[in-house]
């Protein structure tokens, strides 16, 4: 499987994605298509864009659908025009290396209420997400699009959410992801074992490693911690092999969620 993401260079600002704090835009790249980009310069900064793209990736490995993500170069003259100044202040401090997802053209919101989900693929996503620690797929904000009669997954940025206090990672690794408890597809994630059973034997620290070595090292320059960008990737590539290893504690977590909807 190439994991290896493609480089685009921005070349034209659409419109604004106004949701929550992170203000995703609507762009053009050279490559003559859309991304949804989600900016350096935002929110929690390249933090979630690192999230972004580590939940992404192992999205991918998994076999999940998820539009295909690329580093998306933003040029210093690239927004001088906005006239926005909020927007032109976002894309002034997001110079350089940002994160698009590819624009899924008419997508839809999946509604749990109105659409269906295969069990297993349900059961994947959710036992993806208590992996990553994503704390934003619920029924409020479900992060799931609907697009030619599929389900895919966007929107991983709130993952990893250890990394900004970067204490207890260790200890967070070795935890249950009691949060579980809202996920949006937990109802429908009837075969919690065999997701486990798939998750477990396809991820592995080879591949956990390849994954974490593409962070680009532009993302990991961090002005608030004394660390090394190798020490950081090294932090993350810990975590997720602890996870992994410990993988039995999320998966109970999620079945004991489960009994409490039946």
């Amino acid at each position: 499987m190439n994991l290896k993401l493609r480089t685009v260079n921005v070349t034209r600002y659409i419109t604004p994605l106004r949701e929550g704090g992170s203000l995703p835009a609507l762009a053009e790249a050279d490559d003559d298509f859309k991304y949804v980009l989600k900016f350096r310069g935002a929110g929690h900064g390249v933090k979630a864009l690192i999230a972004e793209f580590l939940g992404g990736q192992i999205a991918k490995v998994l076999g999940l659908p998820v539009p295909e993500l690329v580093f998306a170069n933003l040029d210093e003259a690239f927004g001088r025009t906005e006239a926005d100044e909020e927007i032109q202040d976002l894309l002034k401090f997001s110079q350089g290396l940002n994160l698009g997802l590819h624009f899924l053209s008419g997508a839809l919101t999946y509604d749990a209420a109105a659409n269906d989900c295969e069990a297993l693929l349900a059961s994947k996503i959710v036992w993806l997400d208590a992996f990553i620690t994503n704390v934003d797929r619920t029924f409020k904000n479900t992060n799931l699009l609907l697009w030619k009669k599929e389900l895919w997954l966007i929107d991983h940025g709130a993952s990893f959410y250890f990394h900004h206090s970067w204490t207890h990672w260790e200890t967070t690794a070795k935890t249950p992801f009691a949060l579980i408890k809202d996920h949006v597809l937990l109802p429908k994630a009837t075969q919690l074992e065999v997701a486990h059973e798939f998750c477990t034997t396809t991820l592995h620290s080879d591949i956990l490693k390849e994954i974490v070595n593409q962070i680009p090292e532009d993302w990991l320059q961090w002005e608030d911690q004394l660390i090394t960008p190798d020490e950081i990737k090294d932090v993350y590539f810990q975590f997720l092999t602890i996870r992994l290893q410990h993988a039995e504690l999320f998966l109970k977590q999620a079945q004991d969620a489960r009994k409490t909807l039946i």
